[in-house]
């Protein structure tokens, strides 16, 4: 089955020091991304969603700035998740691009998928 890759970016009323936790860390991501996150001795995230796991390294991390979670597959193509954030100079706005590489291939249900998500995020924060 071929990948599909979503690109979102989504305002966020948050500073990139207070929002890189929330993107980073098992307890972070499990207060807005899935049901329950966990991390291993290894360093692997286990992702929890509807009784379903979905196991990921964090291959690539830059603090209040990136973070990237490569899906643990035998798929030769596998899916992934980075998140980036970014800072508007003129505005001191905040943004989260979030790049979401994987089977889902419907353009619309991710969208209203990552609208809610970040959404729960803004709560979270207050932004």
């Amino acid at each position: 089955m071929s990948k599909f890759k979503y690109v979102g970016e989504y305002e966020v009323r948050a500073s990139k020091k207070m929002l890189y936790p929330y993107l980073s860390t098992a307890s972070g991501l499990a207060q807005w991304f899935a049901d329950n996150v966990n991390i291993d001795e290894d360093k692997n995230f286990t992702f929890y969603w509807d009784g379903e796991e979905s196991r990921a390294q964090m291959t690539s991390h830059r603090t209040n700035s990136q973070v990237r979670f490569d899906f643990i597959s035998d798929d030769e193509d596998p899916s992934y998740l980075e998140f980036k954030l970014d800072m508007n100079e003129l505005t001191q706005e905040v943004f989260i691009r979030v790049t979401d590489y994987s089977d889902m291939d419907d353009e619309q249900e991710l969208k209203d998928l990552w609208e809610s998500l970040i959404h729960s995020l803004r709560e979270l924060v207050g932004g």
